[in-house]
């Protein structure tokens, strides 16, 4: 059983076109993408009572994601993204993050997950964070633990306080990934790859196994203890980016799960990870990615669809 912690929201998309709402955040984006390579996955988060998290319910629903919690009294979150002539995306955010009651249930809730993946406004935005950051220590000792900090500057504007708290969910991963806008804001000035080169020794020997940088056109590049790589970016007519750095996640961890290298048992296994193998793996998740920015919205792909893609 996979595990994803994290916001749900929905995205209200205005573009030249007009608006349109989508499902989205970035943990339920990476829960529905595992869902849709065929891995039984479970979300934790939370949504309301209301019509957008109807549209929640049923979105998890629609790719056999596992509930385990109901909805609550707040509004359902909602970010608003504003597509620019490029296909990129701005968001502006009205949300409500927390998980109250969470500690108790998460033996039950975690009993048999192999790996648990977070990240986002989960992990910074009080004090739902506080919860996760919780389920990452319980998870541990037997899950493989993945994050994708994926900042949100708008809504966590403090970068000292941002850098903190990644940094306390790296030093508990196995598997980070980080756009390169993310590190640069993060860490002002410095060279994308070295800061991910910086965040594998976090931790010591008990740091993550592998991390990878997301740069889009440029394409994704990686460092583990036994090496580094890096692809080029497919070719693809983008649409739009919404969701694209939450298809590669799902593509980057399905490619690990295909592979037996989820559950804690097999930290040393992802640390000695060769060079070759990462960028095979990068390579999945970066044909993931593309098919999402092919189309609108957070949509990631199916496993025959990625099947299809890379044949």
């Amino acid at each position: 059983m996979l595990t994803v912690i994290g916001e749900a929201l929905v995205d209200v998309v205005q573009s030249s076109s007009g608006i349109e709402a989508h499902v989205g955040g970035s943990p339920l984006n990476v829960a529905v993408g595992l869902a849709r390579l065929d891995h039984p996955v479970q979300f934790i988060g939370r949504y309301g009572r209301d019509p957008y998290g109807d549209s929640v319910a049923a979105h998890l629903r629609s790719s056999s994601v596992m509930v385990p919690l109901p909805p609550d009294d707040k509004p359902t979150s909602i970010a608003t993204a504003r597509i620019d002539d490029d296909g990129a995306a701005t968001y502006a955010f009205d949300l409500t993050w927390e998980l109250p009651g969470l500690g108790a249930r998460l033996p039950l809730m975690l009993q048999g997950a192999t790996l648990l993946h977070t990240g986002s406004i989960a992990t910074a935005l009080e004090p739902g964070a506080a919860e996760v950051l919780a389920a990452v220590e319980h998870a541990h000792p037997s899950s493989t633990i993945s994050f994708d900090p994926n900042c949100r500057p708008s809504i966590i504007t403090d970068v000292e306080y941002a850098r903190n708290q990644t940094e306390r969910f790296v030093v508990l991963a196995d598997v980070v990934k980080a756009s390169d806008e993310d590190l640069q804001w993060l860490y002002p000035g410095v060279d994308p790859l070295e800061s991910a080169r910086r965040w594998l020794t976090l931790g010591g020997s008990a740091g993550p196994a592998l991390v990878v940088v997301t740069r889009g056109a440029e394409g994704p590049w990686g460092v583990t203890r036994a090496g580094e790589a890096g692809i080029t970016a497919p070719a693809v007519d983008v649409v739009d980016t919404v969701g694209a750095g939450d298809s590669f996640m799902a593509g980057l961890l399905s490619a690990l799960v295909d592979r037996g290298l989820d559950g804690a048992q097999n930290r040393e296994t992802l640390r000695g990870m060769p060079a070759e193998t990462l960028a095979a793996i990068m390579e999945h998740a970066a044909r993931a990615a593309s098919i999402t920015v092919s189309r609108a919205g957070a949509n990631p792909p199916t496993r025959a669809e990625l099947n299809d893609w890379m044949s």
